[in-house]
């Protein structure tokens, strides 16, 4: 439970009552009442009303704003207004200005406008926190700090490349470590004095795209400049902590955005939230695996969904209505997956500015007589209903994907082999494939341990981290099914190539070695030909993008390819270790072998399905104190009837459930199963 004040699920979000008056105010607080709001996120960007100079602070009217709120029962999310700084400080303070990848200065503007390494902006960002804790540490209505808003993007400036510097020197000791692990030898860029050491951006050693001449310089920078936004977020976060120890502190992250570690960032915060903001054309499945991918930072703790819009956005090139019935039925998606809040950007239109055409709960028409509204007060009435049933509830998995953004980042800045190589997109697929198979799975760091799953699985996993051959070893050994892929054990953490073959240190616990990569442009396929003496999935698939040309060492061959050169070489392996076994898929498969191999896979690890459901129909459950609840969710735009697999109470509608059931368009039951 993120706070007993409100021990049930938190329905508000995003409010700006500084860009209104009082009349408007008065109507907000009956409309919020009408719709079942109970928190609403105040402070976000408002750092140039509370502090106009250097020296004076104003909150009278935040004071007011909170109190008005709580007299009429909503609480308060209270942001520390960082995520923007004011324009005087951009004048008197220009070293708070960012450096673009360019090495252009920005002027004040736009916000994640701040320098993360400059002092005065570290330094007024904590006194506001601190401000900000000291005021409202014995207020009731704060139930949760909000820090700052959606860290992101890099700085390139004379304070960044001192720190890097500072950076550098911490974590690697001496000068010779550095040019070691960045194998400056190549290209003559033995470095002789730390102050030889430069940024590596549009004037140095990136281009466009995530180029890079030295992938170890730029993959360090990035490592850098998380850890730098990060420091800004620990600042705050302490400042906070020292008044009101009490309340949990957690600033918005984005999911899969590529720029920062998250799960170095989950550590630091008491609980995880995240704006969810998918298309109309986004796979559900890909929403499913980042809200997965959000419960993972914290270790399957419940998280916040801090962000939605009720109806559309405002960025996106075409910003398509949610249709009646999908924001309820994405918000109970959240929930399914472990949110215990429902939270929305933004609670009233603004009238300017880029956001003026970004959704709301309260439209610029401004009464509740909209589409929009009745939904939103239809979905806050029902969460009330559920009071506290599915708080805190967990998600039991068997099964486990391993997400590594460092990994992440050294493929996008690899001079090769394929353009077309998209990290996220390759964990995707596997994760789709479990998806449709109603299997509940873990998204997990390198750092976790792979001791609670039978089967693992590490998709592209071009960087092996110090210690991971040994958790996969053990993990194999003690009869766990292990799957990795093409362009996996390539590196160390510092992208040197491991000598000795590829894949570097999988290469025993695989039984395999890979001589040579093939890259070809998508759209040209080859055949897996499988081979049916091993009793797994029969026939013949397609893969694309990269071709390991294999050499068993060990392992058994599932599948060759059917043609080019190398047809009759295996494309996929088993090795048997221990008591389990280690699979390799040298190829990008189609969606349907991961889906038969997955499937097979799980069976032999008698790992079963939450339920089987038409397709369209996600499954999924949570647990707590002994029950189980099930959620199931029509994404279909049409009805679907199927035999549910456990009899049992729809908490939405109380009504008992077994036998064949039939679900609405978009439709939702949240199912407690009966022992």
């Amino acid at each position: 439970m993120i706070s007993n004040k409100l021990p049930k699920i938190w329905f508000g979000g995003d409010y700006n009552p500084e860009q209104w008056d009082e009349e408007t105010w008065k109507e907000d607080i009956r409309m919020f009442t009408l719709a079942g709001i109970n928190i609403a996120t105040l402070n976000v960007f408002s750092w140039a009303l509370r502090q106009p100079d250097e020296t004076t602070y104003n909150f009278s009217d935040l004071d007011n704003h909170i109190d008005r709120l709580y007299q009429h029962g909503i609480y308060t999310c209270l942001a520390t207004s960082t995520a923007a700084h004011p324009a005087w400080m951009a004048k008197k303070y220009p070293d708070v200005l960012r450096v673009d990848f360019y090495g252009r200065k920005r002027i004040f503007g736009g916000r994640h406008n701040s320098c993360p390494n400059s002092p005065t902006y570290r330094k007024f960002a904590e006194k506001m926190a601190d401000k900000l804790g000291e005021r409202y540490k014995n207020h009731p209505a704060v139930l949760i700090w909000h820090v700052s808003n959606e860290y992101g993007g890099y700085c390139y400036c004379e304070n960044c490349a001192r720190q890097f510097r500072t950076w550098l020197k911490q974590k690697y000791e001496t000068l010779e470590t550095v040019n070691q692990v960045w194998n400056t030898r190549f290209w003559g860029h033995t470095f002789y004095d730390w102050e030889e050491i430069v940024v590596p951006n549009g004037l140095s050693e990136e281009g466009e795209g995530n180029v890079s001449a030295f992938q170890g310089i730029s993959l360090d920078y990035r490592r850098f400049q998380s850890d730098s936004l990060l420091e800004c977020y620990k600042l705050e976060h302490h400042a906070l902590k020292k008044h009101t120890p009490h309340i949990p502190v957690t600033t918005n992250l984005m999911g899969t955005y590529p720029e920062l570690d998250y799960f170095k960032w989950g550590k630091a915060m008491d609980i995880v939230s995240w704006d969810n903001y998918p298309g109309i054309d986004t796979p559900v499945s890909l929403t499913a695996m980042t809200h997965d991918l959000m419960r993972g930072l914290k270790s399957g703790k419940p998280f916040m969904l801090m962000e939605q819009t009720p109806s559309q956005q405002n960025w996106q090139p075409y910003n398509a209505l949610k249709r009646p019935g999908v924001m309820r039925l994405w918000s109970y998606q959240a929930v399914a997956h472990g949110a215990d809040t429902v939270m929305f950007f933004q609670l009233r239109r603004s009238i300017g500015a880029c956001e003026k055409f970004h959704g709301a709960v309260i439209e610029h028409v401004g009464h509740e007589h909209t589409r929009v509204f009745r939904e939103t007060a239809a979905l806050g009435k029902e969460l009330n209903l559920l009071e506290d049933a599915l708080i805190g509830a967990r998600t039991n998995a068997k099964v486990a994907i391993v997400f590594d953004w460092e990994n992440r980042w050294a493929i996008d800045l690899s001079s090769g082999p394929s353009v077309s190589l998209n990290y996220v997109n390759e964990v995707h697929r596997y994760y789709e494939a479990l998806f449709e198979l109603g299997i509940p799975l873990d998204m997990i760091s390198v750092e976790q341990s792979l001791s609670n799953y039978d089967v693992v699985i590490a998709p592209v996993l071009y960087m092996v981290k110090s210690g991971f051959k040994q958790k996969v070893e053990t993990f194999v050994k003690g009869g766990g099914a292990f799957i990795t892929t093409f362009f996996s054990g390539i590196v160390n953490e510092h992208d040197l190539v491991t000598v000795g073959g590829y894949p570097g240190e999988l290469r025993d616990v695989l039984g395999i070695w890979v001589e040579e990569i093939d890259a070809l442009e998508p759209s040209r396929t080859n055949a897996m030909v499988m081979n049916s003496d091993w009793g797994y999935v029969t026939g013949e698939y397609s893969c694309s993008l990269l071709f390991d040309i294999v050499h068993v060492e060990g392992a058994k061959v599932l599948a060759e390819y059917g043609s080019e050169f190398y047809k009759g070489t295996p494309v996929v392996t088993s090795n048997d270790y221990g008591r389990g076994k280690a699979i390799y898929i040298g190829s990008s498969a189609e969606s349907s072998f991961l889906y038969d191999l997955l499937k097979t896979i799980c069976e032999e690890q008698q790992i079963q399905p939450v339920m089987t459901t038409p397709k369209g129909v996600e499954v999924t459950s949570r647990v707590k104190e002994g029950k189980t609840f099930l959620f199931l969710l029509n994404h279909n735009e049409t009805e679907v009837a199927f035999k549910l697999s456990h009899t049992g109470t729809d908490l939405l509608t109380k009504e008992i459930k077994s036998g064949v059931i039939t679900m609405e368009p978009y439709g939702v039951m949240i199912i407690e199963q009966h022992n």
